[in-house]
């Protein structure tokens, strides 16, 4: 394995510093980032990464509010272990549910790693780099049932398309499509970010699943990272699906995170 270029605290704090601000969204800084997410992706509101000098309790008193002036009903919330303070105890205190843990993957990667990745893709299975307002809706029909998200009418696709092409052209990320013997089933993403390579939106389809679709797209998407100057890639994997995908292929555990839903009504 390449050595790394980026040191275990290097990772942990890219792992602390990574979220993501969906279109059509907004958003507070202030105790904690407060994210509210668009009809289409399911509404609701998603918290992460305190840092404050407030009580536990007081921070979670402020995001409940503001959810709820947002006018919405439900708080996500993702730890980690560079919160200040914890809010884990709190949350479990007011009866949220444990919805998800996702595990802090990271490893070096170069084009040789790339290769051995390769390798071990079946042939029906392949990735290519989304580039047209075509793959752009294979995505999207791919996204749609996986996520359980509206899909996007013509002028969304638009800017979709609009949006990974900028990306790609400045070097700053791109999309993946995954294919099964010519069919669109698989998906994923990612973003360039001080040499490293954040891994996020894998999906495919549940029919499809289990038959080299997630290492295609995976090795693409690596495959295209080196190629923009990425070093350590980076990825956030659910422990029940694609986290022991990952490490059978070189990814090292660096911790996980929880989610956790609170029900405001």
């Amino acid at each position: 394995m390449t050595a790394p270029t980026h040191t275990e605290g290097d990772i942990l704090r890219a792992a602390a510093a990574w979220s993501w601000f969906p279109r059509d969204g907004e958003q507070e800084n202030v105790h904690l980032r407060l994210v509210r997410y668009p009809a289409r992706l399911g509404g609701g509101v998603r918290g992460s990464q305190v840092h404050s000098t407030s009580e536990a309790a007081a921070v979670l008193d402020h995001a409940v509010e503001r959810a709820r002036s947002w006018g919405e009903s439900r708080l996500t919330f993702w730890t980690n272990p560079s919160d200040d303070p914890d809010l884990e105890a709190e949350l479990r205190r007011r009866g949220a549910e444990h919805i998800d843990t996702v595990a802090v993957l990271a490893r070096a990667i170069d084009a040789p790693a790339i290769d051995d990745l390769a390798g071990d893709v079946p042939p029906e299975a392949s990735g290519e780099v989304v580039r047209t307002l075509d793959q752009v809706r294979e995505v999207d029909a791919i996204n749609v049932p996986v996520w359980e998200q509206e899909p996007l009418d013509e002028e969304g696709l638009r800017v979709e398309l609009a949006e990974l092409t900028a990306e790609r052209e400045a070097g700053e990320g791109l999309r993946v499509l995954g294919r099964l013997d010519g069919v669109a089933v698989g998906t994923g993403g990612c973003t360039i970010v001080d040499g490293f390579t954040r891994l996020w939106g894998a999906a495919t389809l549940a029919e499809f699943r289990g038959r080299g679709v997630y290492r295609a797209v995976l090795a693409e998407r690596l495959r295209a990272s080196v190629e923009l100057g990425a070093t350590t890639a980076l990825v956030k994997g659910r422990i029940a699906t694609s986290a022991p995908i990952l490490t059978r292929v070189g990814f090292e555990h660096y911790g996980d995170e929880r989610a956790y839903r609170l029900d405001l009504a």
